[in-house]
């Protein structure tokens, strides 16, 4: 018999529906229990499209007892519902970022009622690719990892990633950004595809973090790098004894520099009849990540998501520690909010002594 996770979802908006797309791909390992949507329009869509019940109240959604809620509202209303739910005993998954500013970062950490009931969405480090990098770092392949580039996601998603590639938590992080005007074609962005796209304006920003002993994160992204098909997404890593650009490594092995690469297993292709799925990825002969997913067509960045809903699953049963605690998600909008500073006053920014530190 099946025990799958349950949760329930405040809000229905663009952030909430991964969720329950991820729970609908296998609703035996994961199940949304209701969401709560103030717009008539939005709950009408989630029944239709996700099958799932919708209420108006905080109360009728803790009726149905969750195992843990997942608060998925805008920047401003983060906090607030944040101390509200934790107030009410309740473990909830918050969506990023858990505040809009450092002002409001600080606010949530001294006030909140128990910040070891809030776990925080972030499935970056999840996702495949970065999954199977993270595992050839941790090997000692590269030996002690030294810096990282980072040029595929924005802000604290990005500092995410560079903390878990160098191996950090809440070390002192000396901050220097620049921002620059470039002009770019973007053939896609949010709303689909442009009809007729041209060059146009695209803020460019770039940073240095230096987190002391020889660690440096490089931020690099131009402003909808997410979505343009123009774009790469790009990760560097050098280590003590090599380096990894994407998927290709090159270390020293005591005699000679050895190239390796991350290889994907991918179904579907050509004469493959399985069906599309990225299957597992291996290095050197050995297995990194395996998808737990196999058959349920979601893409990589869907897999991470439905990755982290089971480990905050996990936690919220008491049999694992979480996967990005409170203090972990205000560490990384702390240092995304000083990249963004210091690119805007071209002074360095400091980030150290917080509160969650």
């Amino acid at each position: 018999m099946s025990n799958p996770t349950r949760f329930a979802v405040i809000g229905a908006g663009w952030r909430a529906q991964f969720h329950l797309r991820v729970a609908a791909a296998d609703p035996s390992r994961l199940e949304a229990v209701a969401v709560m949507a103030l717009n008539e329009a939005e709950a009408e869509n989630v029944r239709r499209r996700y099958g799932v019940a919708t209420v108006t109240s905080l109360d009728e959604l803790l009726a149905l007892k969750p195992e843990f809620v997942i608060a998925a509202v805008s920047w401003p209303a983060m906090p607030g519902l944040l101390k509200e739910l934790t107030a009410r005993g309740v473990k909830v998954m918050g969506e990023t970022p858990p505040a809009p500013d450092l002002a409001g970062l600080r606010d949530l950490w001294t006030s909140i009622e128990d910040e070891a009931l809030v776990q925080v969405g972030e499935q970056y480090v999840l996702m495949p690719g970065h999954a199977s990098r993270l595992a050839v770092v941790r090997s000692g392949a590269l030996g002690a990892p030294q810096s990282v580039e980072v040029a595929s996601t924005h802000l604290y998603h990005a500092t995410s990633l560079m903390r878990a590639y160098l191996g950090l938590d809440m070390e002192r992080a000396v901050v220097s950004g620049r921002s620059f005007e470039t002009r770019m074609t973007l053939p896609l962005g949010f709303d689909g595809w442009a009809a007729d796209p041209e060059p146009e304006a695209q803020t460019s920003t770039y940073a240095t973090l230096d987190f002391g002993d020889g660690r440096v994160g490089v931020y690099s992204f131009m402003n909808m790098q997410w979505w343009n098909p123009l774009l790469s997404r790009r990760i560097v890593v050098r280590g003590t004894l090599g380096e990894m650009v994407d998927d290709t490594v090159v270390r020293w092995d005591g005699v000679d520099p050895i190239t390796s690469r991350i290889e994907y297993r991918r179904t579907g292709v050509d004469m493959n009849l399985e069906g599309n799925d990225v299957v597992h990825t291996s290095f050197e002969g050995k297995v990194l990540w395996r998808n737990a997913w196999v058959g349920s067509r979601l893409s990589e960045d869907d897999l991470a998501v439905a990755d982290h809903l089971m480990a905050v699953g996990a936690w919220a049963r008491g049999e694992a520690a979480g996967p990005y605690s409170l203090a972990q998600a205000c560490q990384d909008h702390a240092l995304g909010l000083a990249i963004e500073e210091s690119a805007r006053t071209h002074r360095d920014v400091v980030v150290e002594g917080e509160p969650w530190a």
